[in-house]
């Protein structure tokens, strides 16, 4: 089964339910009866070479850096018939090599493996023996093929003292809603110790299913919901033929971690919103397909099989803890039920909540950075202020925190979220930052003990949340020009939530999250319009938290 229709799901959620961002898309498709008009399609596969020999069609990338070491990835195709999920192609020697300068000269590192289609001939290559710090380039090579040569960079060694460090931030990148010209700003910049992904790098519906303002800017492959492992196999593939995706991975090593959409809408550790029982066969075989997938086509290197949270240092300016918030968490409940307070419900899971707290309460860096890919900060709505709305939450048994709009997010699990503020407050762990995607907004949050009294209680720590790269918005929900949302939702949000400095609900693009031992900040750049590959960037605003205050505060120039 290729699709369903979601019309009557769509509006069922809207009566039980606060509409959550991706239900409220479905809904608006619904009810406008979106038709998938003709548009530009992303361009095919290179024409392949008469001796049909092997070729690097979807580039070559670094991910996880450490001091000594950096994971190389690539994904070669041996023969025209051995296209991603396909399943056939011969066994390929694939070799590597790694060298400090361009022209690959000064040879540091060399190897070789066999890409296999058990892997779908997707290749990594875990490089050690490297000097901390440091610029690298790198090139695969098969059957008398090269590929292009790529940059990458190794973390500074743990006690090195670091000036300072730049990444750039993005999100929520939907083929079929647009272009990812965000990918090629950020690669344009060439100051980048690395990037980070924070969920989202694919998508899993069927063409026209997801939000894309009533068009389908360029259709994906394949056209039905992915759901076995050569579908999330073709589905990875078809973005790595992203020429703005690739020229990324080339310029930088990427740091990832997941969310719902590499799996399914609103995963949780036994299920999906968009996944049905038995019609799509079982849940534990889409997400162990999802899952072999994302690990064969991604640079990311796991602590613990099957999970992406674990730890990168980077000097003794920071640490970041990066969060797998799907594969252990309990299902979602309805928004406005109390049982997002109930103490057995979780977002981390017990291993991995007591893992963060773990990590937090040793870490001896200035900052601690968490990659979080939903949002932490509480986001309550209501015609009551904030210290009405919370005693008033408690009376009627709704959530402690306020009425919780998405229970997708930290919102939906209270629990877990008070015992981490908390356990900053108790012990005095101060500079935490949050960096966040899946909402489809940008964010600059105070992350407050007790929302219901901010400002007069204390923040615990900050987040900054990217917008999406090109999945809907509000905007484009409402089919209006950008800002035009945000000016009449941004004081109304702020008024129910005073912990949130600023918030755009209508635009697309990236963040650059650069960080000094005196504080960190992030710059928001926006496209100017996600359905031209040629869409050009600007800087939006800027907002920073200085070192030792857990606030947020503007900021009048980008770094």
């Amino acid at each position: 089964m290729t699709s369903r229709n979601r019309s009557s799901q769509a509006s069922e959620g809207a009566n039980s339910l606060s509409p959550r961002r991706r239900t409220v898309v479905k809904a608006a498709a619904a009810t406008a009866g979106i038709a998938v008009v003709a548009a530009p399609l992303a361009a095919a596969l290179p024409a392949r070479a008469a001796s049909d020999a092997p070729a690097f069609l979807h580039g070559i990338a670094s991910g996880d850096p450490l001091p000594d070491g950096v994971l190389l990835w690539t994904r070669v195709t041996p023969s025209a018939d051995a296209t991603p999920g396909s399943g056939v192609g011969a066994d390929t020697e694939v070799s590597w090599t790694v060298a400090t300068d361009k022209a690959l000269t000064n040879v540091v590192s060399r190897g070789s493996t066999t890409a296999t289609a058990a892997s779908d001939h997707t290749v990594k290559a875990d490089i050690r023996g490297l000097a901390p710090a440091t610029d690298y380039w790198f090139r695969f090579s098969a059957g008398g093929t090269d590929s292009t040569v790529a940059r990458t960079r190794t973390a500074p060694a743990a006690d090195a003292a670091v000036s300072g460090l730049r990444f750039g931030v993005v999100s929520c990148a939907n083929w079929e809603a647009g272009y990812f010209a965000s990918y090629r700003h950020l690669a344009a910049r060439g100051d980048l110790d690395a990037w980070l992904h924070l969920g989202d790098y694919i998508y899993e519906y069927g063409t026209g299913e997801y939000g894309t303002r009533d068009t389908v800017v360029r259709q994906h492959a394949p056209t039905h919901e992915i759901i076995t492992l050569a579908d999330y196999r073709t589905r990875h593939g078809k973005y790595k033929t992203d020429t703005d995706l690739q020229a990324l991975h080339a310029k930088a090593p990427v740091i990832a971690i997941w969310d719902d959409h590499e799996f399914a809408n609103d995963s949780w550790s036994g299920g999906a919103e968009n996944h049905t029982e038995g019609a799509e066969g079982t849940w534990t075989a889409r997400q162990a397909a999802a899952k072999q997938a994302y690990f064969e086509w991604m640079p990311v290197r796991p602590a613990l099989a099957g999970t992406t949270y674990r730890r990168l240092r980077f000097g003794k300016l920071a640490d970041l803890s990066l969060l797998d918030l799907r594969s252990f968490r309990s299902q979602q409940v309805s928004t406005g039920s109390g049982s997002v307070d109930d103490p057995d419900r979780t977002i981390t899971g017990r291993a991995q909540l007591d893992w963060l707290k773990a990590g937090l309460k040793a870490s001896d860096t200035t900052w601690r950075l968490v990659g979080n890919s939903v949002m932490i900060s509480p986001f309550a709505i209501g015609s009551l202020s904030a210290d009405l709305l919370g005693p008033l939450a408690k009376l009627l048994g709704l959530p402690q925190d306020g009425l919780a709009l998405n229970t997708d997010q930290w919102d939906g699990y209270t629990d877990d979220r008070r015992e981490l503020l908390a356990h900053l407050r108790s012990n005095a762990i101060g500079n935490t930052v949050f960096l966040t995607g899946d909402i489809h907004m940008a964010w600059a949050n105070d992350v407050p003990v007790d929302a219901g009294t901010y400002p007069l209680s204390a923040s615990a720590a900050t987040e900054f949340v990217v917008t999406s790269v090109t999945s809907d918005n509000l905007d484009d929900l409402l089919k209006v020009s950008p800002g035009v949302v945000s000016t009449v939702a941004a004081p109304v949000i702020q008024l129910a939530n005073r912990h949130v400095h600023w918030v755009d609900t209508d635009r697309h693009g990236y963040g650059i999250l650069d960080i000094t031992a005196a504080r960190a900040q992030m710059d928001y750049y926006v496209l100017s319009d996600k359905t031209k590959a040629d869409a050009t960037s600007s800087w939006e605003r800027s907002y920073r938290t200085r070192s030792g205050t857990q606030k947020v505060e503007r900021t009048y120039d980008p770094v």
